[in-house]
């Protein structure tokens, strides 16, 4: 009898790959322009979208376990850097996962799946907050792991 080793599943595989990652984000910052509720947060991005979506696919790819093309092309990560020169206040948090949430509610059907993703990205928009006395955390890393899939 031969058995076959555990299959992990990474969260980027089990969205879709890349097909779904791009689905997502086109759909994350369409609702940035079309969400009332997100003014705050589409002014400090520029007029065009399209270099922000390609960015955070980029970034997404190899924070949910699939190819690591932010870090081939531009480096480490470096979230708090990289958005320093922006005021990130917990309106401007709260607007992004709006928007975060809205998109992966239209397109993540497994509710345990998606309310897990759900609360990584809170933790990365809690960690970008640097305004408003709430400093996010004071540690070196850029993001918050998600956990593998079986």
């Amino acid at each position: 009898m031969t058995t076959t080793p555990l299959q992990h599943t990474t969260p980027y595989d089990k969205l879709g790959g890349a097909p779904a990652l791009q689905q997502l984000t086109q759909r994350f910052y369409e609702l940035m322009d079309e969400l009332p509720e997100a003014w705050g947060i589409r002014q400090i991005h520029p007029e065009s979208l399209a270099g922000s979506q390609q960015s955070l696919f980029e970034f997404l790819s190899g924070w949910l376990g699939g190819p690591q093309l932010f870090m081939e092309k531009r480096g480490h990560p470096r979230l708090r850097m990289r958005h320093s020169p922006y005021t990130i206040d917990h309106s401007a948090r709260d607007q992004w996962m709006l928007c975060m949430r809205m998109a992966l509610a239209e397109q993540v059907t497994d509710n345990r799946f998606r309310e897990a993703l759900v609360m990584a990205f809170d933790q990365m928009a809690d960690h970008l907050v640097n305004n408003a006395g709430a400093q996010g955390c004071s540690h070196a890393h850029s993001h918050t792991p998600l956990p593998a899939t079986a």
